[in-house]
């Protein structure tokens, strides 16, 4: 049920997210006079499974899920309609416009894109608000999840200080501020320490996939206790959260661990908050040191509720709303391409994390929340808008990329040039589209054998 959660949601945003792409381009086509021929939600080779003509517009939805277009007159595009061209230019055609107004004509998605990510985080704001974990609550430092973050530097207690000379306001900003390399400076045992971690770490992150670095410090309840547990009978239940051992008490989860190693396999004591009630229960280490029970990892509101971290709310009235949404949208797009950057560092590994459909649509959670179905169709548009602006042919920044240089050079290119370049620009978008959704395929096999 889960899977077609996000499936759903995934559809339903890309799908938003074309039909208003796609409108932008025919509004200021339509504002310039210029004749749309077609409005597609999906590609529609061979047939499609709706249609109607309105005015000199057919309007559609095409079987094939990956994206939507407007086949605008007079212009070489994805349909690669070659026979309109060979007959004389006609005064509503595109090829008949001025530079400027071809110009916003195909910058008119792009823009929609940019605006829409923007207007949707302000509502957000103004719906929502904005909860977050400051970094300055974790007095007691992160606890490092994977080891992944050990081989880098991290220690579990670390309280960060700054990375690359900058404090990290928020808890997330740890993690998107890390990924990317550089210094870091901890304080670890009430003494400053700094570290260095490469960029090259990026590509071990991408192999693990779906790695959690960090998370606060968290304390040890349990979430169930299996029927072959050693301690089914020991009067452990669910919801039970452990304080100590042996007469020994701790606070975290990560404590525990370092406690329990240092023991020996048997009988031992364990002191339990049941409630408001604190207990005291025999239970059996195994002999690999472990009392066989699976732990819950709370999150961050159960964490703040149990008082073990402290969350941070702000609420927005509309016109706070909206000065704060155009600088998440910035963040956001800034943060990404920052990303983008380092694919093209093949020292970084980070060509390898490239996904298609199936990562996009693992951004989704698997129950339906609107804020969080929100917040990612911000971001995906966002990153549609970037990657349409990219200058490769068959893009919009392909057709940006050649209406610049008619700017300048005062020279259109020739048709039959924009024809191999519109062939050349779809071989390589069709070739990433192959590569990055048979990355999904790989690691969902990966994941599979597994299990």
């Amino acid at each position: 049920m889960g899977v077609i959660i996000q499936i759903s949601q995934l559809l339903l945003s890309l799908s938003i997210l074309v039909i208003l792409h796609e409108l932008g381009h025919f509004i200021f086509a339509r504002l310039f006079n210029t004749r749309v021929e077609k409005f597609y939600l999906f590609f529609d080779p061979w047939f499609s499974i709706f249609k109607v003509k309105k005015g000199e517009t057919e309007y559609g939805i095409g079987w094939l899920p990956l994206g939507g277009y407007v086949k605008i007159a007079g212009m070489i595009d994805e349909s690669m309609d070659k026979e309109q061209l060979k007959k004389p230019p006609q005064p509503y055609e595109f090829r008949s416009k001025p530079t400027g107004q071809r110009l916003l004509i195909m910058l008119g998605g792009v823009i929609v894109n940019l605006v829409l990510g923007f207007i949707i985080y302000t509502g957000v704001l103004y719906a929502w608000g904005e909860q977050y974990l400051p970094n300055k609550n974790l007095t007691d430092g992160i606890w490092c999840v994977d080891s992944l973050a050990n081989e880098i530097g991290f220690e579990t207690g670390d309280r960060i200080i700054s990375i690359n000379g900058i404090e990290p306001e928020r808890f997330d900003d740890i993690f998107r501020e890390v990924i990317f390399g550089g210094t870091v400076t901890v304080l670890r045992n009430n003494e400053p320490v700094t570290f260095i971690v490469p960029k090259e770490f990026i590509g071990d992150l991408v192999e693990e996939r779906n790695v959690t670095l960090f998370y606060p410090r968290v304390p040890f309840i349990i979430r169930e206790i299996p029927d072959t547990s050693i301690n089914k009978g020991s009067g452990l239940q669910p919801k039970d959260q452990v304080t100590g051992i042996n007469g020994m008490p701790f606070k975290y989860y990560d404590q525990y661990l370092t406690i329990v190693d240092t023991l020996k396999p048997g009988t031992l004591r364990l002191e339990v908050l049941r409630g408001s009630e604190t207990l005291s229960l025999d239970a059996i280490l195994s002999p690999d040191k472990k009392i066989e029970v699976f732990s819950l990892i709370p999150s961050f509101d159960e964490l703040d509720k149990l008082n073990y971290i402290q969350l941070e709310t702000r609420s927005f009235n509309l016109l706070q709303a909206i000065p704060a949404g155009f600088q998440l949208a910035g963040d956001r797009l800034s943060f990404y391409i920052k990303q983008f950057k380092l694919i093209f560092n093949f020292k970084t590994g980070a060509y390898k994390g490239l996904g298609g459909f199936g990562t996009i649509g693992g951004l989704f959670p698997r129950v339906w929340e609107w804020q969080y179905f929100w917040e990612i169709t911000a971001f995906l548009s966002l990153i549609l808008a970037f990657m349409n602006i990219l200058p490769i042919p068959a893009l919009d920044g392909g057709h940006v990329t050649f209406l610049l240089y008619e700017v300048v050079t005062r020279r259109k290119p020739s048709e039959k040039f924009l024809e191999y370049a519109q062939i050349v620009g779809m071989i390589i978008i069709l070739g990433l589209l192959i590569y990055a959704n048979t990355n999904d395929i790989m690691r969902w096999i990966e994941g599979l054998i597994d299990k």
